[in-house]
């Protein structure tokens, strides 16, 4: 199961979320979602489960743990949903 999570500290990184999901069960992969320009992150990321019980089990214990002074946000991840092209029209529409 791909599990979202948020509000994560700008502090935590790749390990850290991987850890927080690992008494919880086999963790395939953890990941922080970074800014492309600055390389910063996010305060977002996605955790990779094979076990679905796991899974819930850490989405159940883990929303609205506090993590570095912030409550995180654990939840089963939707699909991406596929949006339109950004062309750069808009910036010239919307013009004074």
């Amino acid at each position: 199961m791909n599990i979202y999570v948020s509000n994560l500290s700008f502090n935590v990184n790749d390990e850290d979320l991987k850890e927080f999901f690992t008494p919880f069960g086999d963790v395939a992969s953890a990941r922080i979602i970074t800014d492309k320009l600055s390389g910063k992150s996010r305060g977002f990321g996605f955790v990779e489960m094979s076990d679905d019980e796991a899974s819930k089990k850490a989405i159940a214990e883990l929303d609205g743990a506090t993590v570095d002074g912030r409550s995180l946000k654990v939840m089963e991840a939707r699909p991406k949903e596929d949006r339109p092209a950004r062309t750069g029209d808009n910036f010239s529409r919307n013009r004074w």
